[in-house]
């Protein structure tokens, strides 16, 4: 009777240690699935911070952007401003000065005289319309562009810049032309033809493209484009067809991610930006509606961000977690001593252009890495990259974070010591029962 209430004890702990393992595998796999504590870049450029501007106006309130812990703030100019956005859940800011007045400085800037070499933006978060201007600028020109922003009040702040204002021409992966070296930004199509959006100020309409310096591989022809006021342009694929791999952007070394829609960016944003001189480059959105006179012209409605470029990375995508947020423009600086990059909107070339961005509908492609993601394999840059970055470097994080899957490790970690207990007593068991069965038999 002792042995078999033994052996009943046994089978019960081995079984609740079995148990334990199971329900600890299922709480480790329900944190990894889940979403992370901290909402994603994309979700808060979706948040109820956009939509609180658009609906209580452009007298009430100044912008609105994502905080450092993830927090959607809205600037209001009235207390029951503010209270409206803290019932909607976001964080309001009190400010002096409403988006009405600041735009009203940003037009008054552009009817004064234009000087190369000078940018401005709204910032949203000091409440300002901040004048750069780089190491271009005379002194003379900063001089009468200081009175001019000092006539319009002390909301306008002037900055110097080093480096210069340029359009990145020379992208993720490279089209050559006659006009210079390009990037691919993302694949769109009209429904019948597929084309490449890059940056407008690669080359004017007519220009050909190719995907090599020999002009042995053609890519296609600019049939659109905008540039200066905007910066983008329609490449038409050469056969019309973008082919396999058309919702894939290219990060370098192989790898690429793959694009699942298109969406406005968010003042405090996270970003990458893709391209051939730099690689993959990382940062935040800085601004939005920025204009920058460029040698070539002036460009405005611009996303303003921190992420580094430099010549070669012209065209190129800028994207959040699969979402197509603009194409390379231009900037000042480099990524070893940083600097200011300009991006042109995606969802308002794709407007004026009556085109469709490519996304993904399917298993993720394959193909070799030294292939572009925004064309056909017969059409290099085309082709497509195994699919990684922000999805994989999610998960990642998840896995490392002890408040998501702690207590499912310390499940598991407590019931496998209790199986190897079990284990240990039950041979130490048999080891005294076979001592005593013999100790009896040698009497």
């Amino acid at each position: 009777m002792r042995h078999a209430r033994r052996r009943i004890v046994r089978r019960v702990t081995r079984l609740a240690s079995v148990g334990g393992i199971v329900l600890g595998t299922a709480m480790v796999t329900q944190a990894v699935a889940s979403e992370p504590p901290v909402a994603s870049p994309r979700v808060l450029a979706e948040n109820s911070g956009v939509d609180l501007v658009e609906r209580l106006g452009a007298s009430r309130t100044a912008g609105s952007w994502i905080d450092d812990q993830g927090r959607s703030v809205v600037a209001v100019t009235d207390d029951r401003a503010a209270a409206e956005v803290r019932e909607a859940g976001a964080m309001p800011k009190l400010v002096r000065h409403s988006m009405r007045e600041l735009k009203s400085a940003t037009e008054k800037l552009r009817s004064g005289p234009r000087v190369t070499g000078t940018a401005w933006v709204v910032d949203y978060r000091s409440n300002e319309v901040v004048v750069r201007g780089d190491s271009t600028v005379s002194a003379d020109d900063w001089s009468e562009l200081t009175d001019l922003a000092d006539g319009i009040g002390g909301f306008v702040r002037m900055e110097r810049t080093e480096g210069t204002f340029t359009t990145r021409i020379n992208g993720a992966l490279p089209i050559l032309s006659t006009a210079g070296r390009c990037s691919a930004g993302f694949n769109v199509t009209n429904g019948e033809t597929d084309f490449i959006l890059t940056a407008g100020h690669c080359g004017p309409n007519g220009s050909v493209w190719f995907a090599d310096n020999r002009g042995n591989e053609p890519v296609g022809r600019t049939v659109a484009g905008s540039f200066p006021g905007n910066d983008y342009s329609l490449v038409q694929y050469t056969g019309g067809r973008a082919g396999d791999g058309a919702d894939v952007v290219a990060i370098g070394d192989g790898q690429g991610v793959r694009i699942t829609g298109v969406g406005e960016a968010s003042v405090g944003q996270r970003v990458f930006r893709s391209g051939s001189s730099s690689g993959l480059r990382d940062g935040q959105v800085t601004a939005l509606n920025a204009t920058v006179n460029y040698p070539e012209g002036t460009v405005t409605g611009l996303i303003e961000t921190n992420v580094c470029a430099e010549p070669g990375d012209s065209g190129g995508p800028l994207i959040s977690e699969g979402i197509a947020l603009g194409v390379t423009s231009g900037g000042s600086g480099d990524c070893q001593a940083g600097g200011t990059t300009f991006f042109q909107p995606v969802t308002q070339a794709l407007s004026a252009l009556d085109v469709q961005l490519i996304t993904s509908s399917g298993p993720a492609p394959s193909a070799s890495g030294t292939q572009s993601a925004v064309a056909p394999p017969e059409a290099a840059p085309g082709g497509s990259a195994p699919i990684s970055g922000e999805a994989g470097r999610e998960l990642l994080a998840r896995l490392a974070d002890p408040k998501n899957v702690g207590p499912g490790l310390l499940v598991i970690g407590g019931s496998l010591i209790a199986l190897v207990a079990t284990r240990w007593i039950r041979t130490e068991q048999d080891r005294k029962a076979y001592q005593r069965y013999y100790s009896a038999t040698w009497g």
